[in-house]
Parts: structure tokens; C-alpha cells; sequence
């Protein structure tokens, strides 16, 4: 029974050495594995630190972009086209940056790229510094024609000044013969007055004193009675009586003013404002006119100077008195005779 037991002990089969060897090979494959990981892990930060430092140099340059186009922004402000295609570079080269730095988020990116991106953007700014330049000539062409503008805009200055100094002068003289020839007018008018008192006068002696025949302020006023028939512009006997004695005052005043005065006896005819129905004339207006004219022919037939007569038409438009009585409507139907300077 020994025996039998003794032999049982032979055939039980120890497993843990094996177990022992298959936990320690386990351990050493996680050992391993973790440090390809750690390896891993720390070749990553470095290719992801270098794009980093990458992206800050891409940033600085960016910068430096931006500071050269605010320069070239603030040089003129007539080129603004220029500094608007500047932006749109700067635009251009933000949006390089963002897809720069989304393909480095990403993992995609890579400094070869971003290399070239910011060579191209290195030309683009070339190329606006060359623009610059060729503004910045332009801008002192228009500056030298500038200046040459305001020295001939000084020159004309002067010369208005100048001008305007003789223009002074020429007003100072003309306002000395102004007041000269003011006073002379005053001394005509002043003779002229003096002669028109004396031919009145002597008007009233050869004409008598009449109801129908007087004197209105600076007028010798006949009634029309007196010279024509009703509706008529021929003159009556009487009325050429009475104008030959007027044409025979006139021609001693001729005489008697000076021949630098320029007068004239102005004969005015009026009528009522009884409208004209029928008959050769049109209205009151013709009728008054053709009187004024007959006087005037008869004086000068009595040898009254043309150059000393003018006739003149007024119609019903110029009444003594206002109103439709027959004593107002008499009044008003009149020729005038006035001696005034032409």
C-alpha cells in the first residue's frame, strides 16, 4: 500500500513553474509595448512642438506683413485701389494661415508647404512694395506740378491785387465825376427851372387869363375844348390862334436857353374815360395821341424846331380828377405842355 502511494506521488504533474515562466513573458510584452508607446508618445510632441514652432514663425512673418501694409496703407490717400489690393493680400495671406493652421490641427500640414505658402506671399508683397515705389514717383510728380500750380496762382494773385487797386482808383474817379456831374445836372436843372418859370409867365400875358387855359404844377394846361371839336383831332380856328401865340413864346425861348441845354416842350394829350364806339379811331389811347401830334405839326409849321417838340398819347389812363362827372370828365380831356430836360 506504501508502494501504491509512493507511485501515485510519481505521476501528479507540478504546473507552476510554468505559469511563473508564461507571467513573466506577459510582463515583459506590456513592458515592451509600453515603452513604444512612451516612444511614440514622445516622438509625437516633437514633431507636433516643431510645427508649432513653425506656426510662430509663420505668425512673425504674418506680423511683419501686416506692418509693411499698414505703411503702405497710411502713404497717400489717393492710392487707395493700391492699398485695397494690399488688404486683399493681407486677406489672402489670413486665409493661408487659417488653413495652416487647420491642416497642422488636423495633422496634415507640413512646414515644406507652409514654406512655399509664405514664399509666395514674400512675392505678392514684392510686387506691392513695387506699386509703392512707382506711387510714391507719381506722388512727387503731382506735388512738383503742385507747387508750380500755386506760384502761377501767387503771380495771379498779384496781379488781381494790382487790378483791383486800379479798379479802386477808376471808382474813385468815376464817383468824383459822378458828383461833378450831379452838380452840373443840378445847375441845368436849376436854369432849366428858371427858364420854365420865365416861359410860363410870359405864356400867362400872351395868352390872358382863361378858365379853360392854366397852369397844373410844371404843365401849361389846355382844355381840349379849346383846340378841338368833340371826338376830333383836327385843330379848330380858335385853337390855332392860340397855338401860334404858343409857337411864338417857344421861339423866343429858343433864343433866350443856352444851346448846351438839352430841352424839350413835351406835349401831352388826354381824353376821358368815355369808351370810343364807332368812328376812325380805336380808342381814347389813339385819339389822345393824334392830338399831341396835330399840336406838334402846327408848331412846327410856325417854325418851332423839331428837335424841341415830342409828342405823346396818355388815353383816359392819366386823369386829373377821379370820378364820372361831366365837370371831372371836362377837366381831364386836356393837352398838356411841359418843358423838360430829354
Amino acid at each position: 500500500m506504501a508502494l501504491s502511494r509512493n507511485r501515485r506521488s510519481e505521476r501528479t504533474i507540478d504546473y507552476w513553474p510554468g505559469f511563473v515562466d508564461a507571467l513573466s513573458t506577459l510582463l515583459l510584452a506590456i513592458m515592451f509595448l509600453l515603452s513604444v508607446f512612451v516612444l511614440a508618445q514622445f516622438l509625437l510632441s516633437r514633431e507636433i512642438t516643431g510645427k508649432d514652432a513653425v506656426l510662430d514663425r509663420l505668425n512673425s512673418q504674418i506680423n511683419e506683413l501686416t506692418q509693411l501694409l499698414a505703411l503702405e496703407r497710411s502713404s497717400s490717400q489717393d492710392y487707395q485701389d493700391q492699398i485695397a489690393t494690399l488688404r486683399a493680400s493681407l486677406a489672402d495671406a489670413e486665409d493661408a494661415r487659417t488653413r495652416l493652421q487647420q491642416a497642422l490641427d488636423s495633422g496634415s500640414g507640413s512646414a515644406t508647404a507652409a514654406n512655399e505658402q509664405v514664399s509666395d506671399l514674400e512675392t505678392a508683397l514684392d510686387d506691392q512694395k513695387a506699386l509703392s515705389q512707382r506711387a510714391r514717383s507719381q506722388i512727387e510728380l503731382l506735388n512738383q506740378q503742385l507747387s508750380a500750380l500755386r506760384q502761377q496762382i501767387a503771380a495771379l494773385e498779384n496781379a488781381l491785387e494790382a487790378s483791383e487797386s486800379r479798379d479802386e482808383q477808376s471808382q474813385t474817379k468815376i464817383a468824383d465825376l459822378g458828383r461833378r456831374l450831379n452838380v452840373a445836372l443840378a445847375q441845368r436843372v436849376q436854369e432849366l427851372s428858371r427858364y420854365r418859370s420865365d416861359f410860363f409867365g410870359r405864356l400867362r400875358e400872351i395868352l390872358s387869363d382863361r378858365d379853360n387855359i392854366r397852369v397844373v404844377g410844371d404843365r401849361f394846361v389846355f382844355q381840349s375844348e379849346v383846340l378841338f371839336a368833340s371826338g376830333s383831332d383836327v385843330l379848330q380856328p380858335e385853337g390855332m390862334a392860340e397855338m401860334a401865340k404858343l409857337a411864338d413864346a417857344i421861339n423866343e425861348l429858343v433864343k433866350e436857353i443856352p444851346s448846351d441845354i438839352n430841352w424839350i416842350i413835351r406835349v401831352d394829350g388826354h381824353t376821358d374815360n368815355i369808351p370810343i364806339t364807332g368812328g376812325r379811331y380805336e380808342d381814347n389811347w389813339e385819339l389822345s395821341s393824334n392830338r399831341a401830334d396835330a399840336v406838334v405839326r402846327f408848331l412846327i409849321d410856325e417854325g418851332v424846331p423839331p428837335t424841341r417838340l415830342a409828342a405823346t398819347g396818355f388815353g383816359e389812363f392819366q386823369p386829373l380828377e377821379e370820378g364820372d362827372s361831366p365837370e371831372a370828365r371836362a377837366r381831364n380831356r386836356r393837352i398838356e405842355f411841359k418843358l423838360t430836360e430829354r
